[in-house]
């Protein structure tokens, strides 16, 4: 659901950026706040998944495509704050490294996918859970339902501010956005339930958003091995067909407002230049480059905030 340069006009794309900053600035307080440092690399740890499961996209309808955004995911596990902060990393590192969402629409990328998908995912998952309960199944049932209200609510954002821009007209893409999207809510609350449960699987004592025992050195090598094999043995399998808002932006007529340059990128379109004729590989090398960098980015925070001796915060 990355909207290229083009798409929007530029007031909305002020607004926009607006919004986003004000959203990752609150976030980023939260976590200096709460997160001691010690569990910085966790952050990464989460950023490197959900950047490596970006990029499996998996064939939807009519020869469009979705892939995971992980909004609800990161917050389910993480709180808020701290998902915010991951999704911005990630988008982020995507728009300059791969060409992957315009630069000028990157304020709402990010507020649509970094602040909206997380926020919203975590607001349903919490409302749900004072129905449901704390169980195991009153947890999972409030997972699927805040991934997929997650991944719809974002799509309505995105197609807001298509209609505002006057990419589309509101009546016919805001119907268009969220058909496709709903389809691919239900895979991304299928995805993410898995994990959860997973997760819960695999710690008795883990609560959601807590991060209790997530933070085990054990945890994070298999983890980072899992995003490191997504990205180098699988992402360069995955569906070519473009995703739900190209697919949508292919079919109402307004592709052609965009003006990506992805040359300007040094791995652009997730590729590495001068490998043609080797796509495979070349597809899983930027896919292993990205998951790596997007790593090292907060375990190089981590490093930071323990040489200059910031005091963790309670954990009580």
């Amino acid at each position: 659901m990355h909207i290229s340069d083009g798409f929007l006009d530029v007031k909305t794309s002020a607004v926009t950026a607006v919004l986003a900053v004000s959203g990752i600035a609150l976030a980023l307080r939260e976590v200096k706040r709460s997160l001691p440092p010690r569990k910085m690399p966790l952050l990464g740890v989460a950023a490197a998944f959900i950047f490596a499961a970006q990029m499996l996209n998996f064939p939807v309808v009519a020869g469009s495509s979705g892939h995971l955004t992980g909004g609800a995911l990161a917050a389910i596990l993480l709180g808020p704050g701290p998902a915010v902060v991951v999704m911005s990393a990630v988008l982020i590192l995507q728009c300059f490294l791969f060409a992957d969402g315009g630069v000028t629409a990157l304020g709402a990328n990010l507020f649509n996918m970094a602040v909206v998908a997380p926020c919203a995912g975590y607001a349903v998952f919490g409302g749900l859970q004072r129905v449901t309960g704390t169980s195991r199944r009153g947890t999972l049932v409030a997972t699927a339902a805040a991934a997929w209200c997650s991944t719809v609510l974002t799509a309505l954002f995105c197609s807001l501010e298509l209609a505002f821009s006057g990419a589309a007209s509101f009546r016919v893409v805001v119907p268009a956005m969220l058909g496709i999207h709903a389809l691919i809510g239900v895979a991304e609350a299928v995805i993410t339930t898995l994990i959860v449960r997973a997760v819960l699987a695999g710690d008795s004592v883990w609560q959601p958003a807590s991060g209790t025992r997530l933070d085990s050195r054990t945890g994070f090598a298999l983890a980072l091995l899992v995003s490191l094999a997504l990205a180098l043995f699988v992402a360069p399998f995955a569906c070519p067909w473009p995703d739900g808002l190209e697919s949508v932006a292919e079919r109402l007529g307004f592709s052609v407002r965009a003006s990506v340059t992805p040359a300007a990128a040094p791995l652009p379109d997730y590729t590495v230049p001068g490998m043609g004729r080797h796509v495979v590989l070349a597809t899983a090398l930027a896919g292993a480059v990205g998951t790596a960098a997007v790593f090292l980015l907060f375990w190089g925070l981590h490093t930071f905030f323990k040489k200059s001796g910031s005091a963790p915060p309670s954990e009580s």
